[in-house]
């Protein structure tokens, strides 16, 4: 969703931003382009082969300066952007999910579409792998694992399937979890692989996406400016909520509730929400990308922050 990026970022010369999911690095690419001459640009990723990529395609702004990158899990977003001077920026942008190069090599696990080992970790230092998930958990826990985080609806069915398999030999196989999670379902032309949300539960698990996504969403806060924008765009509803939940709070003065007749949260507002609903990517780039026909994005701008003055004047007026 490039043209709705940069329409929701709007980065100009001189501006300071950060692409906290680098991935293949296009939109770090579109925001040096557009905060040239004399902008910044923080690119991290969990990926270490995901950056490599990027120095290899943006190897002039990474000499000069203009680009940075850090390897990392976008939870430590604060922690990173401190680490190498990043203070207040105009703009964070987070694309979730896989990028087109995880999802195409068979190695990383994350897809169907060719067999490889079940790994599915962005990081690959990471210690947990799918395949430990698939081979350790209980019956009951890989069927909650698959529902809460797939929504799949055959969860206690894949579960058990996955238990009785592997009493037989380890799933440790991409292709050997695709065959047990599509067993007995019909394809339908035009219809998801009967395995995507399996896999998709994993992915999320295995990586702990969600939890991530709920620490640093209040991190962005202390790192943008006043007026400064943050842009997500998710793929499945699981993130879509979260997302949806954050920015609800943080527009809002008042907390408490409803049946509080006077408000004691002393909570205000932070944000300003651009659109009261999540845009999404032109019927042109749906139909060149078909993964982008599921990609929602939200966009926020930070409010000024008040001084301790005014914020007892607030007080005092809200309580009045």
């Amino acid at each position: 969703m490039p043209a709705e990026v940069l329409a929701a970022l709007r980065p100009h010369p001189g501006g300071r931003y950060i692409d906290a999911t680098a991935g293949g690095g296009g939109h770090t690419a579109l925001l040096l382009e557009h905060s040239a001459p004399g902008g910044q640009v923080l690119a991290i990723d969990a990926d270490p082969q995901a950056l490599e990529r990027i120095a290899a395609r943006l190897r002039e702004p990474l000499t000069s300066g203009q680009l940075l990158l850090a390897q990392g899990n976008f939870a430590e977003l604060k922690h990173i952007a401190e680490h190498v001077g990043f203070g207040q920026v105009e703009g964070i942008l987070f694309d979730l999910g896989l990028s087109s190069d995880q999802l195409a090599d068979r190695a990383r696990g994350f897809s169907f579409s060719g067999d490889g080992p079940l790994d599915m970790r962005f990081d690959p230092t990471q210690t947990t792998t799918a395949a430990e998930l698939v081979n350790t958990l209980s019956e009951a826990a890989l069927a909650d694992l698959i529902w809460r985080y797939g929504e799949e609806r055959r969860s206690r069915l894949i579960a058990r399937r996955i238990v009785q398999a592997r009493t037989r030999q380890p799933i440790t196989r991409t292709a050997q979890l695709a065959q047990i999670a599509a067993s007995g379902v019909p394809g339908h032309p035009g219809g998801i692989h009967p395995a995507t949300r399996t896999f998709q539960a994993l992915r999320i698990a295995v990586n702990d996406e969600l939890k991530h996504l709920e620490e640093v969403l209040p991190q962005t806060l202390d790192l943008l400016a006043p007026g400064g924008r943050l842009a997500v765009i998710s793929f499945h509803s699981l993130e879509d909520r979260i997302i949806k939940r954050f920015f609800q709070i943080e527009a809002r003065d008042c907390i408490c509730p409803p049946q509080t007749p006077l408000c004691i949260c002393q909570h205000r507002a932070r944000i300003r929400v651009i659109a009261p609903h999540p845009i999404s990517a032109s019927p042109a780039e749906q139909e060149q990308n078909p993964r982008a026909r599921s990609a929602k994005l939200r966009v926020a701008e930070r409010l000024i922050a008040l001084s301790p003055d005014q914020e007892r004047r607030e007080g005092a007026h809200v309580e009045g």
